[in-house]
């Protein structure tokens, strides 16, 4: 049976790998592995990853993407209820009247 143990000279770990192109490898640190490390949530996560990988793949589309996801942070941290209700509201019309 082969050793889980990795090679300390082995570069191919989960974190040393990348599927679907190079844009995260020039980094020091993956954006995936920071969220990890850091332990932060799904929206925190994708906003960084976002706007980690702009210039080198999605461009000002995922610029628009990170600030979606902030917005929905926002949405999440600091609106009151009342606030969050009529966003609520207000995309729910707006979804029907498409």
């Amino acid at each position: 049976m082969a050793s889980k143990k990795q090679n300390k000279n082995d570069n191919v770990g989960v974190w040393n790998k990348q599927h679907g192109g190079s844009h995260y490898q020039k980094y020091v640190i993956q954006p995936s592995k920071f969220v990890v490390e850091n332990k932060l949530l799904y929206p925190e996560g994708c906003a960084i990853k976002y706007i980690i990988r702009h210039q080198d793949k999605g461009k000002k589309q995922d610029l628009l993407k990170a600030i979606h996801f902030i917005e929905m942070i926002i949405e999440r941290d600091y609106l009151d209820t009342e606030e969050k209700i009529e966003s609520w509201v207000d995309g729910y019309k707006k979804w029907r009247a498409e």
